[in-house]
């Protein structure tokens, strides 16, 4: 028999709770440790979606990329998503554990996965943001193509590889520039606009860039140089790499039946295109 804290022990040993950023909450979130798992469910995000996904496969562990009480809670009310979800969870004698930033650091996490399956060469690859602990690993990572590729054709790769969302693949930069060096961090990355290693790339790939930043990094690339920014939504950028986790948890317990979400769980669901450039002013 599999215990819960069989799985907790596993998840741990591939993502250690202390390579965790200080602000996360990662590991338990909910479950008896002693409570026997043979079905698993692996998704970006603890939501209804998900957490109805789990239940009708029969889970007794979800595990999820985002945390679903990351600052203090004092109430878990049922009329609060987050309380009715634990309580589902709980009642439908299903787990939850987190391998958030503690997953983002590992070099199959979500980047590295990204980088794999975008072929940026494996050899040479360094974080941006290096543990303290452990400098090999970190947060986003930089890497260089064996050829250059036009930023059009960059796009175009992100966007294959990427599952398909209602925002798509918005892109900031001459598309015939060539693309070697690339920088990237899978979910929110605007706060590495700055840095040296994001800056000296050709491109940065990351998600949830805000107009401000973005713009003005792009007019800084103008006067000194930097990259072409490519952003995607923050739930396509981090649910590459389950498929990867599935495969190892497979291979640490082969007794378990892992399966990992199909639930697209960004919260923009449709959009409306519209031309390319802004509608003249009424009155005009």
């Amino acid at each position: 028999m599999t215990t819960l804290r069989q799985m907790q022990s596993t998840l741990d040993a591939l993502f250690p709770e202390t390579d965790a950023q200080p602000w996360d909450a990662v590991g338990p979130a909910a479950g008896d440790p002693d409570a026997e798992v043979t079905r698993v469910l692996l998704a970006v995000d603890p939501v209804a979606a998900t957490v109805d996904e789990a239940l009708e496969f029969g889970a007794q562990l979800l595990v999820t990329h985002h945390p679903l009480v990351l600052r203090g809670t004092t109430s878990l009310r049922e009329d609060r998503y987050k309380g009715a979800l634990l309580a589902r969870l709980i009642r439908g004698g299903c787990a939850l554990h987190t391998a958030h930033t503690n997953a983002d650091v590992v070099e199959t996490g979500p980047t590295g996965t990204t980088f794999d399956r975008l072929g940026v060469n494996a050899d040479g690859r360094q974080p941006i943001e290096p543990l303290a602990s452990r400098p090999e690993r970190g947060i986003g990572l930089v890497g260089d193509f064996a050829e250059p590729i036009t930023l059009r054709e960059f796009a175009e790769r992100v966007a294959r590889v990427m599952p398909p969302t209602a925002g798509g693949v918005r892109v900031a930069g001459d598309p015939e520039q060539p693309v070697r060096r690339v920088a990237c961090c899978s979910g929110a990355g605007d706060s590495l606009l700055a840095h040296p290693l994001v800056t000296s790339a050709d491109v940065y790939l990351t998600s949830d860039l805000r107009h401000h930043p973005a713009s003005e990094a792009r007019e800084q690339a103008l006067i000194g140089g930097g990259p072409a920014l490519v952003d995607v939504a923050h739930f396509a950028s981090e649910w590459l790499w389950l498929d990867g986790l599935a495969e190892r948890l497979r291979a640490s317990h082969p007794e378990l039946e892992v399966r990992v979400s199909t639930q697209t769980t960004d919260p923009w669901t449709w959009q409306i295109p519209q031309g390319t450039t802004p509608a003249s002013s009424q009155g005009e």
